[in-house]
């Protein structure tokens, strides 16, 4: 009987240390993109656990303002934008990704200043969206890994007041189709284009124009998973505008909501937006409430505010959902530091889980 206990009692502690072991084990990995007029080096990759711990931030590219990042389709390569200025142009970098490394590969011309962020399409059609150039440049990533040239450039304007300067702030790849939308803060307008690729050749052609209230700022867009919706975080109005496919499959422009406490009355810019996989909830960064917003998604599009959540930090410019929907990454720049909150998949709110110091967060990219 006594060998009985004490069997019992080593069997529950080696139990107990495989599940600590198990419960520390780095669950998730992710890239982050910085501005580099700092402390930060470049690129970087982060361990973390499946309880939201960051185990680990190490330098895996140096790099010039990598402030944007993205996949190529099979997940082989990672694009960078380069942030800059450098004869009124910017550049994007392209990566192999190694186990434990990033390889460079190449280097193109973003066809307009300060790059600020990228899209792919499944078949390698790169989209960047140049900020103070006002233009989309379009590129294509070969199999290798390799950028062209640039392709193709979309320059955006307004000819209706040719003194609204444009500041094309993000373009996003359109599932089912071969379209993208272009947002633009500076002339208030949603750019839908097509293309078509012909040997080395890139056929871009403008199909739309959506505009937005007078000064609110788009700048970044999520699609619903039934596609059947896109909502648009507006900057400068700390809003979100809701987009709606009609029986012809044309967008149309619908309601806005508001993304701050109806009685906050201080100083705020909007910054990024996400979707639960499950299409059940949205979420916004504010900048200067410093708050992420949640709402819940209806069946007919329509958004219903559930509550803000704080950053611990500022000017959270970014942040990201695990693929697993588990968890939610806040990237604030100011304060340099990424915060982790647990997601509530029933609820979609949030409960701050961990943080850790990092300099200048910018993107984070999960694997």
């Amino acid at each position: 009987m006594r060998f009985l206990t004490i069997a019992l009692v080593l069997f529950l502690f080696v139990a107990c240390q495989v599940e600590k072991k198990t419960e520390n084990k780095p669950s998730y990995q992710f890239y982050l993109g910085t501005y580099t007029d700092g402390d930060a080096q470049g690129i970087y990759k982060c361990s973390m656990t499946s309880d939201g711990v960051i185990k680990e931030i190490r330098v895996v590219a140096k790099s010039n303002n990598p402030s944007f990042l993205a996949f190529d389709a099979d997940k082989k390569h990672l694009l960078a934008v380069n942030e800059v200025s450098q004869n009124g142009v910017g550049t994007v970098e392209a990566y192999r990704i190694k186990k434990d490394t990033l390889e460079y590969i190449s280097k193109s011309s973003s066809g307009g200043a300060h790059p600020c962020h990228i899209s792919l399409s499944k078949d390698g059609i790169v989209a960047v969206s140049n900020y103070s150039g006002g233009n989309i440049g379009w590129l294509r990533i070969g199999q290798d890994g390799k950028l062209s040239e640039l392709l193709h450039l979309s320059q955006h304007n307004n000819a209706d007041d040719t003194s609204v300067l444009s500041h094309a702030h993000s373009a996003w790849f359109l599932e089912g189709s071969q379209e993208v939308m272009a947002v633009d803060l500076g002339t208030d307008e949603l750019w839908q284009y097509s293309f078509a690729l012909n040997d080395d050749s890139l056929n871009v052609t403008l199909l739309n124009k959506h505009s937005l209230a007078k000064g609110a700022g788009p700048r970044h867009m999520a699609e619903h998973p039934n596609g059947k919706y896109l909502y648009v975080i507006n900057e400068l109005s700390n809003s979100i505008t809701t987009l709606n496919k009609n029986e012809r499959g044309e967008w149309q422009i619908g309601a806005s909501i508001s993304t701050l406490p109806a009685d906050f009355d201080g100083e705020s810019y909007c910054a990024d937006v996400r979707i639960s996989a499950d299409g059940r909830f949205l979420y916004g960064s504010n900048r200067g409430h410093n708050s992420i917003v949640i709402f819940s998604i209806a069946n007919d599009g329509s958004l219903k505010l559930l509550a803000h959540e704080s950053v611990r930090g500022d000017h959270p410019r970014n942040f990201s959902l695990t693929p697993d929907g588990e968890l939610l990454l806040v990237a604030n720049k100011n304060t340099n530091n990424i915060v982790s909150f647990k997601r509530d998949k029933t609820s979609g709110l949030l409960e701050l889980a961990s943080e850790i110091k990092t300099p200048s967060p910018v993107c984070i990219l999960f694997e």
